[in-house]
């Protein structure tokens, strides 16, 4: 959809950790599920496909798994879905240590205990530290089961939201299957995506360049 300079890529990589926190997952492992995602929907080789496992929290502790055994080398893929992937290996084996993730589950504490000024706000912390995963299952499950169809594929991807203000685009996940390398998810008048309104500002002070 885009690309960037090595410079700006590592910027965004600490960007990815500081906002991600306990969530962070590598750019590089995501990516390259997220090209084996749409090489094989709803097949087999899919490492997130509800049609895998119908069960949307036991889906997303195979999706874990999958993205843990790429991360680590223990299942691989071919070379071609490795082309042009972030990589900083040196910052992803700090970021992505348990340390890392422990750390950032003592700040989000630190932050309730200054914050929160009733006991029940502490029942959404469990959220906060599980976040991406949380993400990860509406986009992965959600749009594979429930929504509205613009383009009739051969997968079962849904438009989840037909104004998209929460997932940054991700919620039209049929339109992204009908165009994968697309940078607008958007299609149809009423359809938003504030991720390629975002692209179109940091193309125009040339921190990213759009592939058109």
């Amino acid at each position: 959809m885009f690309t960037m300079s090595r410079g700006w890529e590592k910027f965004f990589y600490v960007g990815c950790f500081i906002t991600q926190g306990s969530s962070y997952i590598s750019a590089y492992t995501y990516g390259l599920m997220h090209r084996l995602h749409h090489a094989h929907t709803d097949k087999a080789g899919d490492p997130h496909s509800p049609h895998n496992e119908e069960n949307a929290f036991l889906l997303m502790w195979l999706t874990r798994n999958n993205y843990k055994d790429l991360y680590t080398g223990k299942s691989t893929a071919d070379d071609k879905y490795k082309k042009n992937l972030p990589q900083w290996t040196r910052f992803d084996k700090i970021a992505h240590s348990g340390w890392a993730r422990l750390g950032w589950v003592m700040v989000y504490i630190v932050i309730y205990a200054l914050l929160a000024n009733a006991w029940w706000q502490w029942l959404v912390l469990p959220f906060t530290i599980a976040m991406g995963s949380l993400q990860g299952i509406i986009v992965n499950w959600w749009a594979h089961k429930f929504g509205y169809e613009n383009f009739n594929l051969t997968d079962t991807s849904k438009n989840i939201l037909p104004v998209d203000l929460i997932f940054w685009g991700e919620a039209y996940h049929n339109n992204h299957h009908r165009h994968p390398n697309r940078p607008n998810n958007a299609t149809r008048w009423f359809e938003w995506d504030m991720g390629y309104q975002s692209m179109r500002v940091l193309d125009h002070f040339k921190v990213i360049k759009i592939c058109r």
